[in-house]
């Protein structure tokens, strides 16, 4: 963990690899197994379970439980108290830990506070969930999301503004297409 900033009330444990100016704030807890990349900012009260992998640049803000079967990619954003699960049907006097279904949260991605993202979903990259959505199903690249179960309401720029109905970015001029993931940086600009 050289290179990295740790608040002396967090715990991290053995077999824990902490990237280069990763900053671990109060009271959070990091158990074994995990990798977390460097420049990362990891808030107050986090908790990061076993078997986690935490990209670069990625900002996880209190209140956030990391489980079992979650990966960040590179830039990930998770808002304050937002929620992953990672057993779809648990139940307190059975052990299904053999039954964690994975997450992917690909570069980019921004979970809004309070959102609940359940097990076994795919986010997009540059994906954007409103603060108190619910994810039950996989996400396109770029897609804005709200709600209770997560509609698609729009599309989102890499820069984190709303896209326009011609696809473009009113803050810094970027345009894309759609493609079969989600949209594409536009190769050539139609007007």
């Amino acid at each position: 963990m050289a290179g990295a900033f740790v608040h002396e009330t967090a715990i991290i444990d053995s077999g824990t690899v902490v990237g280069t100016g990763t900053k671990i704030w109060h009271f959070s807890r990091v158990l074994s197994g995990c990798r977390i990349g460097e420049r990362c900012n990891i808030g107050q009260n986090v908790v990061i379970r076993p078997d986690v992998t935490i990209g670069n640049n990625c900002k996880i803000q209190n209140n956030v439980s990391v489980f079992k079967g979650v990966t960040l990619e590179d830039g990930v954003f998770c808002g304050p108290s937002m929620v992953f699960t990672n057993i779809y049907n648990p139940r307190a006097e059975i052990s299904k830990m053999d039954q964690v279904r994975p997450t992917l949260a690909k570069k980019g991605a921004t979970i809004g506070a309070n959102a609940t993202v359940v097990c076994g979903t795919t986010l997009g990259r540059y994906s954007f969930f409103g603060a108190g959505a619910v994810v039950t199903r996989n996400v396109s690249d770029h897609a804005l999301v709200l709600g209770n179960p997560a509609k698609q309401i729009g599309w989102m720029c890499i820069c984190g503004e709303r896209l326009s109905d011609d696809l473009e970015c009113l803050t810094c001029g970027k345009a894309y297409d759609k493609g079969l993931e989600g949209l594409l940086p536009r190769r050539s600009s139609s007007k």
